[in-house]
């Protein structure tokens, strides 16, 4: 494992490499692919990529949580949190990369 992050203009590489599109509409594909995911996130849809996983948006209800450096009772807000649910091809794949 290398710890390597890889990021928004890593992407874009790999299309301009990959397709063959100019630097500047590889860049764009890849802004526009995040977007199309983030608004359907955003609008509470499951977002599904075959082979790979789902996204999905999941509403998490108010409660009472505990700070444990001083053991005091704190509220925590209702709120929306992004789940992630890797497709078994993907764990395979990581599985086998593992051994």
């Amino acid at each position: 494992m290398t710890g390597r992050t890889v990021t928004r203009s890593d992407l874009a590489e790999a299309v301009y490499r990959e397709v063959g599109l100019s630097r500047n509409d590889s860049a764009e594909m890849v802004e526009s692919i995040l977007r199309h995911v983030s608004d359907a996130l955003v609008d509470g849809q499951t977002v599904k990529i075959s082979s790979f996983g789902a996204f999905a948006v999941r509403d998490k209800g108010a409660r009472i949580g505990r700070n444990p450096k001083t053991g005091e009772e704190v509220p925590i807000e209702p709120r929306r949190v992004l789940v992630f649910r890797p497709s078994h091809i993907l764990k395979d794949r990581m599985n086998e990369a593992a051994q």
